[in-house]
């Protein structure tokens, strides 16, 4: 190789040094050709008072640089400070969370020695936008935001992945049955796309019964495709069913920078114990030499690795009487890779990386037909604990509220009708959804909008928010109240 790749490297908080110099010492040690820009980053940056925990020359940094190698951080509790992770991966566009999960079967204790699945999860909503408000005394509001670009980039991203690796299935998991407007989209999306090749196997499961899958038969997926929140979850269990999830690596990706880490966090109950298992942040390593060019060593390292576990030198996560030969630290395991480059191994089936897995994943999103907006009503929340919560009072009250024939049609409580013709059963905290429109749900004016909030204000209502109600190409583009 003629010239080396500089990368931004972050050595995070807890075992984060630790696993961090492990991976770098056997990086060197295969021959990578790699220089360093350290940052930092977590704890001590979120302490200095910058919520983000990395500073802005961090940024500069990635944006020079494109790799960001990243050992797991810990972030202070209490309010006031973001998610690092979801920082990045919003801010320099890494929509797409690649995960593999993989058994090392015997060599790693698991129940399902054939698991080989790979957990693409969408990277930059869902409710990780993190819009979050306190409404009322008792009720606080998280934002779900599903876009259709966003959709389709990462389900085009999974087939595509799909078809560079030679997986044959591809399995998307939503909760559309209960969310029929922001998952539902998820799964048309994929639907329509899935058409576009056709050479592989699709399906389509709800989220909770995927995830029982996963814990009970997880040799049955290939490629998972999901939303932000769902993927989150799953990656995890399939982590932990395939043995443990200190061996996960990922990978987040986008158009220009990519951020390789492992998926566990910082463990601050064993940092400083030589005793963490490097082999996550390793794994995320090694995605990271086949994403900027260099497979040949991305290759050397997988095969050490695996080698090592078969000769049994296993950290104390993965260390089995019987089976494993030797209990090691975080340095000595990383030795022990360092003395098998070279080797490959027995049982398990060798790492191979050709220069075709280098090529980038290229999305282009399809061209959109802009729809038909029309604005047809409103939903006016409200904060209201009087009057012993019963929405007939609240209901025949702003009964009284009209604008220009934009008039109340019922009330929700969580989701839930509750006005006209509600069940007395139904427990109703203080915050209340009243739906605003004309008895022929024909179009309304923003004025008329602006009219109706007066109106409700000087009813004595305090209102808290407003939901605009549209159709989009003369389709309904919001949810029915349940019971409605």
């Amino acid at each position: 190789m003629s010239s080396k790749t500089k990368i931004t490297v972050a050595h995070g908080d807890g075992i984060g040094p630790e696993i961090m110099k492990a991976t770098l010492n056997i990086l060197e040690a295969a021959g990578a050709q790699l220089e360093y820009d350290v940052i930092e980053i977590g704890e001590q940056v979120y302490l200095k008072g910058i919520s983000s925990g990395m500073e802005p020359k961090a940024f500069d940094s990635l944006r020079e640089t494109k790799v960001f190698l990243k050992s797991p951080i810990t972030t202070p509790q209490g309010g006031g400070f973001k998610s690092l992770n979801v920082t990045t991966r919003k801010s320099f566009g890494l929509f797409a969370n690649v995960r593999p999960c993989k058994a090392y079967s015997p060599f790693v204790k698991t129940h399902f020695p054939k698991t080989d699945m790979v957990i693409i999860r969408e990277n930059e909503e869902d409710l990780y936008a993190g819009i979050e408000h306190r409404q009322t005394q008792e009720v606080y509001q998280c934002l779900k935001l599903i876009s259709q670009p966003g959709s389709e980039k990462i389900i085009r991203y999974a087939f595509e992945y799909a078809k560079k690796y030679n997986r044959k299935k591809v399995t998307c998991m939503t909760k559309d049955n209960i969310m029929k407007l922001a998952d539902g989209l998820f799964h048309k999306t994929f639907d329509e796309i899935a058409k576009e090749y056709p050479e592989i196997e699709t399906d389509h499961k709800i989220i909770d019964i995927g995830s029982a899958l996963i814990a009970e038969r997880p040799e049955i997926f290939d490629v998972i495709v999901t939303l932000n929140l769902y993927g989150d979850i799953i990656s995890d269990i399939a982590a932990q069913v395939t043995g443990s999830v200190g061996l996960g690596g990922s990978a987040n990706v986008g158009a220009e920078v990519a951020m390789f880490e492992a998926i566990h966090g910082s463990a601050p109950d064993i940092a400083g114990k030589d005793m963490a298992n490097p082999s996550g942040l390793l794994n995320g390593a090694v995605m990271m030499l086949v994403h900027i060019g260099q497979p040949e060593i991305a290759e050397k390292i997988a095969n050490a690795w695996m080698k090592t576990l078969e000769d049994g030198i296993h950290t104390g996560d993965i260390y089995q009487e019987g089976l494993s030969s030797k209990k090691v630290g975080t340095q000595e395991f990383a030795q022990a890779v360092i003395e098998r480059l070279g080797q490959l191994p027995v049982n398990m089936v060798p790492a191979v990386f050709d220069k075709s897995s280098t090529d980038p994943i290229n999305i282009k999103l399809a061209p959109v037909t802009k729809s038909d907006k029309k604005l047809i009503g409103v939903d006016v929340f409200i904060d209201w604990d009087k009057d012993g919560r019963d929405p007939n009072s609240i209901g025949e009250t702003l009964r009284k509220a009209d604008a220009n024939g934009l008039v109340l049609q019922l009330i929700t409580n969580r989701g839930i009708k509750v006005y006209p013709d509600g069940m007395r059963e139904t427990f109703c905290t203080d915050h209340w959804r009243c739906r605003f429109q004309k008895s022929d749900q024909s179009p309304i004016s923003h004025a008329q909008i602006l009219d109706l909030m007066d109106q409700v204000a000087k009813l004595g209502f305090d209102f808290i928010k407003t939901e605009n109600l549209y159709s989009f190409d003369g389709v309904r583009a919001y949810s029915l109240a349940q019971g409605e």
